[in-house]
């Protein structure tokens, strides 16, 4: 018996040459509207393309345009000799507008299974405070963008866009451009002391995507990681991401130590380190803790993650010589950004890996995005090799000594005693110390609410502990009017704490 369909009386209502959007894909999305509420049920037969042509009042090339995307798609079918009509099994009958996701149920908190991974990232917290950037004082670790060279950088780019060739613009090495890798082996070289190749450069979307790739690569869930504490919550939030037992290792004057961490975890897999200037404390790991750590890592086959994010801004000698180019047995990677020293929207950092391990981390780079953007290399490449890079360097480090002056000055003018401000030799922001009964989450939150961006020292703890309250603060990205305004705000938030609160906070986190 042949089969029965219904005849569609459909007539397009929606259809206007007036508006930018092309008509034929107008057709299409009225057609396939109708179709998916229902106005053109399944079995439906459409209207003859000449005949809807007449109806839409376009052309018949038009319809046959509409038409062929819906075919293609599975929303309507050809019959031979009988017509066209909307197709029995509809492919996403899901997707019509009126249908939403299942929003999670808020009373039981109750939302759709991750895997144990996102699991875990779920409860990750990425900062060492709850609250959103609030103002510019006293945020840490922002470079001055004021004083960034934007005109001599628009120059670079456009020199560079304008001569680009072809392969340029195709798909590139995964470690990333190799006259920008070179141009950065040759200045870690000369300013860190570092011992690399280019082969052994790795280009990366700044220094978390480089930590994250060699947390990948070296290191497994269950495995244990040596972290200073307190220590960088980047790098904390990583960890307990992927899975990783995080061992807490008391700092000191003499920065990181080893012995402590060794002792309690001698068979753990990495040691996360920044040497050269300690975050967020400022201190320099001495030259016997490098040596025992180095040690340590070769006899039990661990691996240093050097995290060399502010050394370049040392205002009292040169820059120290980086943990790498100590490193006599391949077990240290190192880990440097332009987000500091460039500006952080460049997005680009570097690892330096082991000759052997190089290879095994490029095809890690190459599986999460493929390689790095090659103009941005392009332009970081030219502005190394012209001397752009490190006059830029020497004038920020005069500008910075500067600021950390005008910061102190600043600070012991409008706030005194209630805050302790010590100078530091390098960094990027200096550490004030509480007094001793003074909550300095209390003081965080207070200076949260008045505008002022600070960052609370026992929010980089690992371990709840009787430690001295302060706050991170930095320098380099605000002038005197600005430092001036913050520190007034500050006062106020410490005075509004010192009032509301009478006793000693015992513990702290």
């Amino acid at each position: 018996m042949p089969r029965r369909t219904r005849s569609s009386t459909f007539q397009p209502v929606s259809i206007d040459s007036k508006l930018g959007e092309p008509l034929h894909r107008q057709l299409y999305d009225e057609l396939r509207g109708s179709i998916l509420s229902g106005r053109l049920p399944p079995g439906a037969r459409l209207p003859a393309s000449r005949e809807l042509a007449v109806l839409s009042g376009v052309s018949r090339n038009t319809v046959m345009l509409a038409f062929e995307q819906l075919r293609a798609e599975g929303y309507i079918a050809g019959r031979l000799g009988s017509g066209t009509y909307v197709a029995d099994a509809l492919p996403e009958h899901a997707m019509s507008p009126t249908a939403q996701p299942a929003a999670p149920d808020p009373a039981t908190g109750s939302r759709r299974p991750l895997s144990r991974r996102g699991e875990r990232l779920v409860r990750v917290q990425f900062g060492p405070c709850k609250h959103p950037v609030v103002g510019e004082a006293f945020r840490s670790g922002m470079p001055a963008l004021d004083r960034f060279p934007h005109e001599l950088w628009r120059q670079v780019l456009n020199r560079r866009m304008s001569r680009s060739m072809w392969h340029t613009l195709a798909y590139d090495d995964p470690r990333g451009f190799e006259p920008v890798r070179r141009a950065i082996a040759t200045h870690l070289a000369e300013a860190r002391g570092a011992r690399c190749s280019p082969d052994q450069i790795i280009i990366t979307l700044g220094a978390q995507q480089a930590l994250d790739l060699a947390v990948r690569v070296l290191a497994d869930p269950g495995d244990s990681v040596l972290m200073e504490d307190p220590g960088y919550f980047g790098a904390r939030a990583l960890f307990e991401g992927e899975g990783l037992k995080i061992v807490p290792v008391p700092v000191d004057d003499e920065g990181m130590d080893v012995a402590a961490g060794v002792s309690e975890a001698p068979r753990a897999r990495l040691a996360y380190v920044t040497p050269s200037h300690q975050h967020p404390l400022g201190v320099m790991m001495s030259l016997p803790r490098r040596l025992a750590l180095l040690a340590w890592a070769e006899r039990e086959g661990a691996w240093i993650l050097e995290d060399d994010y502010a050394s370049e801004y040392r205002y009292a000698g040169r820059p120290l010589a980086a943990l790498q180019g100590i490193d006599h047995h391949g077990r240290v990677i190192y880990i440097g950004t332009f987000s500091k020293t460039l500006f952080p929207a460049l997005r680009l950092g570097y690892l330096v890996a082991p000759p052997d391990l190089a290879p095994v981390l490029a095809t890690a780079r190459q599986l999460v995005d493929r390689q790095p953007p090659v103009l941005a290399q392009l332009a970081v490449s030219d502005f190394i090799a012209e001397g752009h890079y490190a006059r830029h360097l020497r004038r920020m480090r005069k500008l910075y000594a500067e600021r950390q002056e005008m910061l102190i000055d600043v600070v012991a003018r409008e706030i005194g005693a209630p805050l302790e401000l010590p100078p530091a030799d390098a960094g990027m922001n200096l550490v004030g110390w509480l007094p001793q009964d003074l909550d300095d989450c209390a003081v965080d939150d207070a200076a949260a609410a008045l505008g002022v961006q600070t960052s609370a020292i026992s929010g980089y703890g690992l371990r709840p502990n009787v430690r001295r309250g302060g706050l991170v603060l930095g320098y380099t990205g605000i002038d005197r009017e600005q430092m001036t305004e913050g520190a007034r705000r500050l006062a106020q938030a410490i005075r509004s704490v010192v009032a509301g609160h009478s006793h000693p906070v015992a513990a702290r986190r």
